[in-house]
């Protein structure tokens, strides 16, 4: 099992609902697309992406770090000790099948 996993996600900030899930083909290749409420200001959109990927894949707000594509939409996460199922339900979000 490896220490961390690379999550590439596509924020999209101010919207009117937050949401997890959706594909968005991106820089980083297929990205998780996360809904937040928060503006893309001061860095409030992606802290807001961070506890929602959290939440979302059921790990502590602690094990997710931020990577890379701190002012951008597209960013990468890191997830810290990854459970086997985590890459699954990843899938699952993303996809919205098991595939």
């Amino acid at each position: 099992m490896e220490d961390t996993l690379t999550v590439a996600v596509r924020v999209k900030p101010g919207a009117a609902r937050a949401r997890v899930g959706g594909r968005h083909d991106g820089p980083h290749g297929p990205a998780l697309v996360i809904a937040v409420n928060a503006p893309p200001v001061d860095g409030r959109a992606t802290e807001a992406a961070r506890r929602a990927l959290a939440e979302a894949l059921g790990v502590r707000p602690a094990a997710v770090s931020l990577r890379a594509g701190s002012a951008s939409r597209d960013k990468l996460f890191l997830v810290e000790r990854p459970s086997p199922e985590l890459a699954q339900a990843l899938r699952r979000l993303r996809d919205g099948a098991d595939r």
